[in-house]
């Protein structure tokens, strides 16, 4: 039993040394940090737009995220209206 014991704690403590000292990252350091599948067409009013930003140039689908009160929205082209 002292035998069996002894196996679970050390590999209790490899795993725990392997989760500590792993090197993973949440996310994919090459990953596209913003990109759009989905667009919409409608005129989002000035008042309206909190923040415009670009995607990044590695999304399969360049275009641009503007940030409202209400939530997020892709669209194609820049709104300058």
């Amino acid at each position: 039993m002292e035998m069996k014991m002894s196996c679970v704690c050390l590999v209790l403590g490899l795993v725990l040394l392997m989760t500590i000292s792993s090197d993973a990252q949440p996310h994919a350091l090459d990953h596209p940090r913003l990109c759009c599948f989905t667009f919409v067409t409608v005129n989002i009013p000035k008042k309206e737009i909190l923040q415009v930003v670009k995607t990044d140039d590695n999304c399969s689908k360049p275009g641009y995220v503007y940030t409202t009160p209400k939530g997020k929205l892709c669209k194609k082209v820049l709104q300058l209206n």
